[in-house]
């Protein structure tokens, strides 16, 4: 088996919001842009909603990756994949029919995603690995960025990526809060490949030296 593939993903949580055009230019290295869309109900903030998220996707140099903290995604997720994002990512505990919407979101065109807050445990997943592209394990509560990184989410992570490896999954295992570059290798070595950075990445006086310094990090620590 070669080398793994190492995503990093950052979360324009951290950028600049009234300069987005110019902090999407300052990750050009990134492999997706983590776009994260809070409603104020699920979680106890309130961020970006379709017309922006429009507006990144028609400048963003990198795919869309939107990770969507709402209640009922049922109703809202299809528009994101309609509007381009390349993975729509929902969250297990607001939605009534993952595998259904999972299932909308693909036919759509967009990678579907799944994530769970860090109590939520993930073995209800086991059985149904094969409809999601993606599976995103908060490693912070979700509704804020720079949190600190909680350890006690990688047990799980990694029972996911057992799982994974044992029924021959391609299904990406994302993490995301308080990624880096001293908290991704423990992340990677539990098991991910996707990791979402945003103060690591947009808080460095080079942005694209730091999603390299994170990758290079990621690829040292992770399982094959």
């Amino acid at each position: 088996m070669g080398p793994a593939r190492i995503r990093i993903n950052p979360s324009i949580l951290a950028a600049d919001f009234v300069n987005m055009q110019a902090e999407l230019d300052r990750i050009s290295s990134a492999d997706f842009v983590h776009v994260d869309v809070m409603d104020n109900h699920f979680v106890p903030n309130l961020t970006f909603g379709p017309q922006m998220v429009e507006r990144i996707q028609a400048t963003s140099p990198a795919p869309l990756d939107v990770h969507l903290m709402i209640d009922d995604p049922g109703r809202w997720a299809p528009g994101y994949a309609e509007l381009g994002a390349a993975s729509v990512t929902f969250h297990l505990e607001a939605a009534t029919e993952p595998v259904d919407l999972a299932r909308r979101l693909r036919d759509i065109g967009a990678r579907a995603g799944i994530a769970v807050k860090p109590a939520t445990p993930v073995e209800s997943l086991f059985d149904v690995l094969g409809e999601f592209d993606q599976i995103l394990v908060m490693t912070v509560e979700p509704g804020f960025g720079g949190q600190s990184f909680m350890p006690e989410t990688m047990p799980k992570l990694r029972r996911l990526a057992d799982e994974a490896r044992r029924r021959g999954s391609e299904v990406w295992l994302q993490v995301d809060g308080g990624i880096g570059e001293s908290t991704i290798a423990q992340a990677a070595e539990a098991g991910a490949d996707t990791f979402v950075a945003g103060s690591a990445v947009f808080g460095a006086g080079d942005p694209d030296a730091a999603i390299e310094a994170l990758r290079t990090a990621a690829a040292r620590a992770h399982v094959h």
